[in-house]
């Protein structure tokens, strides 16, 4: 994620606030589909007596996983999409003395 090293003014720390909220967002919506998709795998899988799907939910948990550490460990916090908003400019605020 390409970001400016010292976001001089207050329309540069929100456009990157709301840009890192965005991202958080996306790994909420990322995991919600995924729950609703493999439960229903899952249902279907119990109902024909095989447990065929625990392989596609390994294998998109194991991307839902490399989201979240991207997403996470390179953005951090957490939070609804205002709220993530006002946490990243309140903090883009606190690391550039603003």
């Amino acid at each position: 994620m390409n970001t400016p090293a010292a976001p001089n003014h207050a329309h540069e720390l929100d456009r990157l606030a709301r840009r890192r909220a965005a991202a958080r967002m996306g790994w909420y919506l990322h995991a919600v589909v995924f729950l609703a998709v493999n439960a229903l795998l899952a249902t279907l899988s119990l109902s024909s007596g095989r447990h065929w799907a625990i392989y596609p939910a390994m294998g998109w948990g194991l991307g839902l996983l490399i989201h979240g550490l991207v997403i996470w460990l390179v953005l951090g916090g957490g939070g609804l999409q205002q709220r993530l908003v006002a946490q990243e400019r309140e903090r883009l605020r606190q690391e550039h003395g603003r």
